[in-house]
């Protein structure tokens, strides 16, 4: 597991406790009930504190997904 992988993890059980690890690596704004616009923006929050930079807001809405978030984690040039 990479590091990131297990850190987004953690993001993902702070805003979603009630989920298992292997239904984080699965969730998406459609799988997740609560996954609205307030844990939306939680989730978000987490990640830039656990990460320590800021998401653009351009970047936001595609965000929708624990594997999608990932990937954006993974190709950021210098960040996170």
């Amino acid at each position: 597991m990479t590091n990131k992988r297990s850190q987004l993890i953690r993001c993902f059980s702070a805003v979603f406790p009630q989920l298992s690890e292997d239904e984080i690596n699965h969730a998406s704004l459609m799988s997740v009930a609560d996954w609205d616009s307030i844990a939306a923006i939680n989730l978000l929050t987490v990640i830039e504190e656990q990460f320590a930079f800021d998401v653009p807001a351009e970047d936001i809405d595609n965000l929708i997904s624990f594997e999608l978030i990932l990937n954006y984690l993974e190709t950021q040039n210098g960040n996170p």
